[in-house]
Formats: structure tokens, C-alpha cells, sequence
């Protein structure tokens, strides 16, 4: 079990490198061209579709950090045992940055059927629900990047079942540490 945590953690760090990539982004407001809502600004029954805080920056430049990370463990960490030790599958024979970038995109973009919900429900961007809906969108809130992320992992990684039910429970675990920090450095509005 060990090997299946350590190997899925390694698996993980190109969404690491994404939200790094994006948040510093946001915190210095690089790329602001990038902030267009998703939605463009559409409505449904008077409310918007995601948000203003669903933007285009979000995707790009997860898919931007996600390859990066990738490309160092494909070409450079993969030749070394210790971290070799740990990939799940042979990273020398998985696609390129292109895909990694890909997984970083729709990994961001895994957040917008929660945030369609949440809008739906008069939820605003950055607030919580009340009562049990609370406890339904915090463990979503932890888990809909990593769901978008194994969207596209599941055609690379063989025997999949096992490191995709270890990946939630980190993102379950994680999520808010990240979140946390991100809040503490700036790079987030809210701290959840």
C-alpha cells in the first residue's frame, strides 16, 4: 500500500505544478487577458453558469504548469532509480506534455459542474452551503480537480482502480492544506 500512496503522491505533483503555475499568476495578475469567465458571461434563470471566477487562466495555465512538472518527471526524474522507483507506470513510454497539459486543463475544468450546481442553488462564488448540502460540496469542493484529472489519466495508467481511490483520499486530505497556503500567499481570494 506504501508503494500504491508514494506512487500516486508522484503521479499527482503535475496538478501540484499547475495550481503553483496558476497561482502565482493570480497573485501577481499575470496574463490577465486569461481572465474571461468561461461562461462569458451567460445566465440561466437569472444566474450565472459558473461565475465570474471560473476564467480561462485557470485551465491554461494548470495545463501550462501540469506539463511542466510532467516533462521533468518523463525526461529528467525518470532517469533516476529513486524516482523511477516510484512511477505507477513507465513514464518514458506515456505521451508527451501535450497530455499532461491536456490532464492539467480538464482537471481545472472538473470544477465546473460543481460550481454549475452551486450557482443553480444561489450558492455564491466562494461561499459554502448550509446544512447537509455542506457537507456534499466540501468533499466535492476537495476531489472535482482530481476527478478531471483521472478523465484523462485512465487511458495512460494501467491498473488504475486502486491509485484513483488512493488520489481521492488525497485530495480529500490535501485540498485544504493547499488551499490554506494559497489563501496565506495571496494567491487565493477565500481560504476555502
Amino acid at each position: 500500500m506504501r508503494g500504491a500512496l508514494l506512487g500516486t503522491v508522484y503521479l499527482l505533483l503535475p496538478l501540484l505544478g499547475g495550481a503553483i503555475v496558476h497561482g502565482v499568476c493570480m497573485r501577481f495578475d499575470w496574463l490577465a487577458f486569461l481572465k474571461r469567465p468561461i461562461d462569458g458571461g451567460r445566465t440561466l434563470r437569472g444566474r450565472p453558469w459558473f461565475g465570474h471566477s471560473k476564467t480561462w487562466r485557470g485551465p491554461i495555465l494548470v495545463g501550462v504548469g501540469a506539463a511542466l512538472v510532467w516533462t521533468l518527471q518523463q525526461h529528467v526524474l525518470h532517469a533516476l532509480p529513486t524516482f523511477a522507483a516510484l512511477e505507477l507506470t513507465d513514464y518514458a513510454a506515456l505521451p508527451g506534455a501535450w497530455f499532461a497539459a491536456l490532464a492539467g486543463f480538464v482537471a481545472e475544468l472538473g470544477e465546473l459542474p460543481n460550481s454549475f450546481v452551486k450557482r443553480r442553488l444561489g450558492i455564491a462564488p466562494g461561499a459554502t452551503a448550509r446544512g447537509t448540502l455542506a457537507v456534499l460540496f466540501y468533499v466535492w469542493d476537495q476531489i472535482d480537480v482530481v476527478l478531471g484529472y483521472w478523465l484523462v489519466l485512465v487511458f495512460v495508467v494501467a491498473e488504475a482502480l486502486l491509485p484513483f481511490a488512493v488520489s481521492l483520499g488525497i485530495g480529500t486530505a490535501i485540498h485544504p492544506l493547499l488551499t490554506l497556503i494559497g489563501y496565506g500567499l495571496r494567491m487565493r481570494k477565500t481560504a476555502r
